[in-house]
């Protein structure tokens, strides 16, 4: 399907209509797929899923929720999550994600700070917790359940107190059709790197205007298939979710363990994938450790690849067709075969891409188009897409996106895209807006003389050494975790001497290997980043931690990045045993 532009393919008003809108254009369609219980797949067509989102809606009105109330939603990505979201939009409910992965605090925090009247929780575990949390979210009057059976003062979701039948279908579409573009949808709280999250406050409006300036961006259409394994929780999941079903598509959703989402790739089959680096690193990774185990392998590796991207660019002469037929053939395929055979669109975002492994997949057929924004912009800021894409870069400013650079190197951004502000904190609100509407994001970047935005750190990140260097640690951080050893660099160093980084190392590169390999290994990396940066901002010692950085234990947010603050409390001896 040619790209559109955002006239010419039409969108609901709102979110509250939307599986309405969707149904009447493909009603006969498939719109969602997902594991069944015994393996299989299992289809919804669109007016199925309009049908499912009616019955749940009318159940929600039926228990007393009201436009305007807070309904919480607790659970990992999948068909009953978007059962819910559109249920709760359409009865003029505004919706609050929250992370499976957040602690008893941060959820507590979250449910009584939006003041949540209610909670649709995954399984009967969710649901005990938040019953457990009950007597801290005065707010809170019901618990409802996606899936197992209901214990307590819960009820199921389908059809929660089975009176769905008693509200009217006219009743429904009259409160859906009382929503306006300006009205609360979501409230979204930030991951929170720093500090307990802030809530940010989305409208129907500001959610169209992200469709709006990325639709024609995105080629896609009935027939085409979006593997969905990213948080729903998330915005940019979210985001993934209305643009498949907007222009016809097939949402297919993983089949909840993340060690599995690889082997899925090849049966589900997608032609779009979203995803965070990590998945793309991962396959890279591998697919090279092979190479490499053969004698010459490594050079025979990255001569297939350099000559995929010349024919990727369309710069392959013809002398040289037989040769980007053998690596083909040998290589490029079975990647393509791993993602399924059909991927022609993939998104990566939240934190910067190795380019060599943008090269490795473009030489595998495969493009993937890095991506820019933020919960306070509704998810884009800026996109590489078809047409328009510049590796290193996040791509230009969407339409309707104003982007400039402070003084400081503050990226600041303007447009319908943009949050009213948080909830309850005005204070922070006048933080990050301000009296002309711009939008401080907090990242430092440049613009280059064709639009295209670079993001070079975070300013809240800067590094002041004893010595008074400015360090931006992504800068360093980001070369060394360039190494497959490496799977995170965090650089040390404010108010001290010299920078220092502790490091996690990947334990798929370390099994069978030994202590003093790996910190050889880990030296070597540290090495080669430093030759890449000024000398303030080397890396003069390094620790290599006893296990990786996880969201469990606090130290990364749930879209994976580093809680810095979180990270030096707890390996505080570490750090002064280098400086020691």
């Amino acid at each position: 399907m040619n790209p559109q532009s955002p006239h010419q393919r039409p969108r609901p008003e709102t979110l509250a209509v939307f599986t309405e809108w969707a149904a009447g254009r493909h009603p006969d369609r498939p719109a969602l797929r997902f594991r069944e219980a015994g393996g299989g797949w299992a289809t919804v067509t669109y007016a199925g899923l309009r049908d499912t989102v009616r019955r749940t809606a009318r159940g929600l009105i039926a228990l007393g929720i009201e436009a305007g109330d807070r309904v919480a939603i607790l659970a990992e990505t999948r068909p009953e999550w978007t059962y819910a979201h559109f249920a709760c939009l359409a009865v003029g409910a505004v919706v609050v994600p929250v992370y499976p992965t957040a602690g008893d605090e941060e959820t507590t925090w979250v449910l009584a700070d939006s003041a949540a009247k209610a909670v649709i929780c995954e399984g009967p575990a969710e649901a005990a917790r938040v019953e457990g949390l009950r007597g801290k979210v005065p707010a809170l009057a019901h618990v409802l359940l996606m899936t197992g059976p209901c214990e307590g003062r819960a009820v199921p979701l389908a059809d929660p107190g089975a009176r769905a039948e008693s509200v009217p279908l006219d009743d429904l579409r009259a409160r859906s059709a009382a929503v306006r573009p300006g009205d609360d949808a979501e409230l979204v709280y930030t991951s929170g790197t720093t500090g307990l999250p802030k809530g940010c406050r989305l409208t129907h409006g500001n959610m169209g205007a992200v469709q709006d300036a990325t639709m024609h961006l995105i080629e896609g259409g009935p027939g085409d298939r979006t593997y969905l394994y990213l948080p729903l929780a998330h915005l940019l999941a979210q985001l993934i979710q209305f643009s498949t079903l907007l222009y016809g598509g097939e949402l297919c959703y993983f089949g909840g363990r993340i060690e599995d989402v690889v082997g899925e790739l090849a049966e589900a089959q997608p032609t779009h994938l979203p995803s965070v680096p990590r998945l793309f690193e991962k396959v890279h990774s591998v697919v090279r450790s092979l190479a490499e185990a053969k004698e010459g392998g490594g050079e025979r590796f990255d001569a297939a690849v350099a000559i995929g991207v010349l024919a990727a660019d369309g710069e392959l002469p013809p002398e040289r067709q037989g040769e980007y037929e053998a690596a083909d053939a040998s290589l490029f395929s079975l990647v393509r075969a791993a993602f399924g055979g059909r991927l022609r669109w993939a998104l990566t975002g939240g934190a910067p891409i190795d380019p060599a492994i943008l090269d490795f997949l473009r030489a595998c057929g495969i493009q993937v188009f890095e991506g820019y924004g933020m919960t306070e912009s509704a998810g884009v800021i800026s996109l590489n897409h078809p047409g328009a894409v510049r590796y290193g870069t996040v791509g230009r400013p969407v339409a309707g996106c104003e982007v400039k650079i402070a003084p400081d190197e503050e990226i600041l951004a303007r447009g319908p895209m943009i949050f009213p502000g948080y909830h309850a904190n005005a204070l922070g609100t006048a933080e990050a807006l301000d009296a002309e509407g711009w939008l401080h994001t907090g990242d430092l970047g440049a613009l280059d003389a064709d639009g295209y935005l670079t993001i070079t750190g975070r300013k809240k990140d800067l590094i002041i050494t004893s010595a008074g260097k400015n360090l931006t640690p992504s800068h360093v951080e980001q070369a060394i975790e360039r190494a497959r050893i490496v799977s995170h660099a965090v650089m040390v160093g404010d108010r001290r001497p010299y920078p220092v980084a502790l490091i996690t190392v990947d334990a798929q590169e370390t099994a069978g290997r030994g202590p003093d390999e790996v910190h050889e290994l880990v030296r070597a990396a540290v090495e080669a980043a430093n030759a890449q940066v000024s000398r303030p901002a080397r890396i003069r010692g390094f620790a290599v931690l006893p296990q990786d950085f996880t969201v469990e234990r606090g130290e990364l947010t749930p879209t994976l990045k580093v809680r810095r603050k979180a990270i030096l409390e707890r390996y505080a001896a570490e750090v002064e045993g280098l400086y020691g």
